[in-house]
């Protein structure tokens, strides 16, 4: 990043990013996660410090694992896939879109995992332009 940002700047800018998020540790330790009004995956504050395996369904377990085995051992930098869910009124089955950042420091010595997801059902849905102050 070029420059440098208060506290209070990086807070706010992590709450009103129209994505949730959850960063892991090097050892898979739960550290935080924004508190964004429309999180799809919600937890207690407990979670925080707990192994990140214990925020995963079973069936998926085996490949959040293996994800971060490889961002641990070099050999991926991103996991990207997508889920239907249902989100929308009356159950209506939305598009999540989840993704798993390595985060790795100037040396390239791996910090942890940044996990983001969200829904783009409504991005789906767009055609056409929407200029600026349209």
């Amino acid at each position: 990043m070029i420059g440098k940002l208060p506290e209070n700047v990086i807070q706010a800018i992590l709450e009103a990013i129209p994505i949730e998020f959850s960063v892991i540790d090097k050892n898979e330790k739960v550290l935080a996660w924004n508190r964004h009004a429309t999180r799809i995956f919600k937890r207690p504050e407990a979670v925080v410090g707990r192994d990140v395996q214990n925020c995963h369904p079973k069936k998926s377990l085996g490949k959040v694992e293996q994800i971060l085995q490889e961002m641990k051992a070099g050999k991926r930098d991103k996991a990207q896939f997508w889920i239907d869910l249902p989100l929308g009124l009356n159950g209506k089955k939305e598009k999540v879109l989840i993704e798993y950042y390595a985060l790795r420091d100037t040396k390239g010595t791996y910090l942890g995992c940044l996990e983001a997801s969200q829904n783009i059902g409504k991005y789906q849905e767009i055609t056409g332009e929407k200029r600026l102050l349209d």
